[in-house]
């Protein structure tokens, strides 16, 4: 019992954190991709919907509804030799307000020589006060072929927000037999006293997209499918670029535009055109 002079002390609130972790090998076996070992917990699940193409398509699914500070995600993928998979997302990724701490991603994947793994989840939208980390890692053996993708809206369109704090940084490696080739970080820090839409930054753009590709293709087929992608993308604002020699090669596309359905509308045909005649994930039609 308090008397007038006793002042009430009260624990400090805590957040409860998500934390996930999924894991996905995939053989060949009997002509086919198929699932050599899975495991999820926390609030990471992987779902194999079925399809009727050769490879086997696997959705990730965060069934915490978004990441917020301290929150974090890993994703395992192992493509054993001559498998083909495509991984994508169940929805878009959210990134929502934080009152301190950075939310982080993870995704390891590894391919096996003869492989191809094509990484395509939906857009990560980073909420007004979101900071987010994100790190993909690669290892490609032999002739591998890996493309891998990743889309970074800010703001909820619907809603008309605008992210004026922020904090985002997407770190690549992905190396070929050990050597590596290729390196990107991409960080934001958003403040007031930035100006986001500075035309070394990104203008009146609100949606970046990058895709690399990274295959045993010589110099020639790199550069035939680079000349593909900028046609495609005339009139836009991306671009494509073939770096590397034979048989070592990457192709990089990056796009940018104001808003996601019109990243989406020029970035589904440059994604078509690398899957060859793998089809698109079905949840990427929904």
């Amino acid at each position: 019992m308090l008397d007038a002079t006793d002042t009430p002390v009260f624990a400090p609130a805590t957040m409860q954190r998500s934390h996930g972790a999924g894991t996905l090998a995939v053989k060949h076996s009997g002509g086919r991709s198929r699932i050599d070992r899975l495991h999820q917990s926390g609030n990471a699940k992987i779902r194999i919907p079925r399809t009727h193409g050769h490879a086997l398509e696997a959705v990730l699914i965060n069934t915490s509804g978004g990441i917020t500070g301290g929150d974090t995600l890993k994703w395992s993928l192992d493509a054993g030799s001559h498998t083909h998979t495509i991984v994508t997302t169940q929805a878009c990724e959210r990134i929502y307000r934080s009152t301190g701490e950075t939310g982080m991603q993870q995704a390891n994947i590894r391919l096996g020589d003869g492989s191809s793994l094509f990484w395509l989840p939906q857009e990560t939208i980073l909420f007004d006060r979101g900071r987010f980390r994100r790190e993909l890692d690669v290892n490609v053996s032999g002739n591998a072929c890996f493309l891998g993708l990743e889309i970074l809206v800010l703001g909820r369109e619907a809603m008309g927000e605008t992210v004026d704090e922020g904090h985002f940084h997407d770190r690549w490696r992905i190396r070929r037999d050990g050597d590596l080739v290729h390196a990107d970080d991409l960080r934001f820090v958003i403040a007031p006293e930035n100006d986001m839409g500075g035309p070394a930054r990104l203008g009146k753009n609100r949606a970046i997209a990058t895709l690399v590709s990274v295959t045993p293709e010589d110099a020639e087929s790199l550069d035939l499918k680079v000349t593909a992608v900028r046609t495609l993308l005339r009139d836009t604002e991306g671009g494509a670029s073939r770096i590397g020699e034979d048989g070592k090669g990457k192709l990089v596309v990056r796009i940018a535009a104001p808003s996601s359905y019109l990243l989406r509308k020029q970035l589904i045909p440059v994604i078509r055109l690398f899957l060859g005649d793998h089809a698109m994930p079905k949840v990427w039609n929904l």
